[in-house]
């Protein structure tokens, strides 16, 4: 079992831990961590998270299904690291429903939240942020993507990959340069429904990890007016506040990984004999758990500083991109270590710490790369020191 002694930290409150308590016992008995068809493994999961209400957890405004009025951040770190535990692509389900759909959340019109937001906390949709693209990631200034206002209308043309997922979703909020202003002054966002004219799943993508991932075009893809998800112009605004409030959950998830691959060295640890005593009790492996541990509880304490800020109102650009690069980063090498003490059993498919390996590596690149963390965070400590001190 888990250590679970970081739920009695200051950061949470007794509704938190009654949150872990029943979705730890709720995913016990629904998740069973083994998919064959993928597209239909995380169609299922999305339709039993929200037919439990945890999708509730991941929409904002208690009038459009949301649990809350505002998201707690807390608690999406909380859902995403117990799941994680179970299972990366419940993980990844749930995660998405709250990423494809945080745009509406957050800028969406009355009528959007009402007919997407809904149906999204329900699981009866599933919701996709498509922002990257070929020749763009990180940058998203760069983006090349366009959407040509036209007699009420917007004409999007362009491609979009690395869109998870992608081939499943019902919409997609999309990201396009509509040339209000050069660079990111001049993006907007739009919610593009599957099954548009125009609009093509052009590749799904395969990885290391199977979730559901594609590769979009859009020729000529004609959208209401009314689609358009915030003002004009505001779309890199739009994209950033939507990772800013699920950056932090990535860590999450990763701080999950990495506590499932620590229970799973200490059961090979305690119980593999070996020259006439257990694994645990050579001194080399002591030091490996020492070090998971210690990471484990390091890398808990930045995340659950910036969960508790964000939902405190405060900005934690800073503290998020600490966060993310330290949980994730920090769970690979647990997860390697893991590995390293299953031994050849560690690398046969589809063992848990096998799985754990392919899962993990993706976190360190999604939502910004731990490099691009790390100017994140520089930049921002070098701000706040040219700031004039009393």
């Amino acid at each position: 079992m888990s250590d679970k002694t970081y739920l009695d930290w200051p950061f949470f409150d007794d509704a938190h831990r009654r949150l872990e308590a029943e979705l730890e016992d709720w995913a016990a008995r629904n998740i069973t961590g083994h998919h064959g068809d993928v597209d239909a493994a995380c169609r299922d999961l999305v339709a039993r998270l929200g037919a439990a209400g945890w999708l509730r957890y991941a929409v904002g405004g208690t009038g459009c299904g949301g649990r809350f009025d505002v998201i707690d951040t807390r608690a999406i770190c909380l859902l995403r690291e117990t799941l994680a535990r179970h299972s990366g692509l419940a993980d990844f389900a749930f995660a998405m429903q709250g990423l494809g759909s945080g745009a509406l959340t957050l800028h969406g019109s009355p009528e959007q939240k009402q007919r997407y937001l809904t149906k999204v906390a329900s699981g009866e949709a599933i919701a996709a942020f498509a922002l990257s693209e070929p020749g763009s990631g990180s940058d998203v200034a760069a983006m090349e993507c366009t959407a040509r206002a036209e007699g009420g209308d917007y004409v999007l043309d362009g491609e979009k990959t690395w869109i998870s997922n992608g081939g499943i979703a019902d919409f997609y909020v999309v990201f396009a340069r509509s040339g209000e202003a050069a660079g990111s002054r001049g993006l907007s966002a739009f919610v593009v429904e599957a099954g548009t004219p125009g609009f093509e799943i052009a590749e799904r993508i395969e990885t290391i990890a199977p979730h559901p991932l594609a590769r979009l075009r859009f020729s000529g893809c004609r959208i209401p007016g009314n689609s358009r998800v915030g003002a004009p112009g505001q779309g890199f605004k739009v994209a950033m506040q939507t990772l800013d409030i699920f950056r932090t959950s990535v860590a999450a998830a990763a701080l999950g990984f990495a506590r499932r691959a620590l229970d799973e060295a200490l059961s090979r640890a305690t119980k593999r004999k070996m020259f006439g005593q257990t694994l645990a009790d050579f001194q080399i492996t002591q030091s490996k758990i020492a070090q998971m541990a210690t990471g484990i509880d390091a890398a808990a304490l930045l995340t659950y500083r910036a969960a508790w800020l964000r939902d405190l109102g405060r900005t934690v650009t800073r503290e998020a991109a600490m966060a993310k690069m330290t949980a994730t980063e920090t769970a690979q090498q647990v997860i390697d270590m893991a590995v390293q003490i299953w031994g050849g059993l560690g690398v046969v498919s589809g063992h848990p710490v096998e799985k754990l390996y392919r899962e993990i590596r993706a976190l360190r690149i999604y939502e910004g790369a731990t490099e691009v963390q790390q100017l994140i965070i520089a930049r921002q400590t070098l701000a706040a020191f040219a700031q004039p001190r009393s």
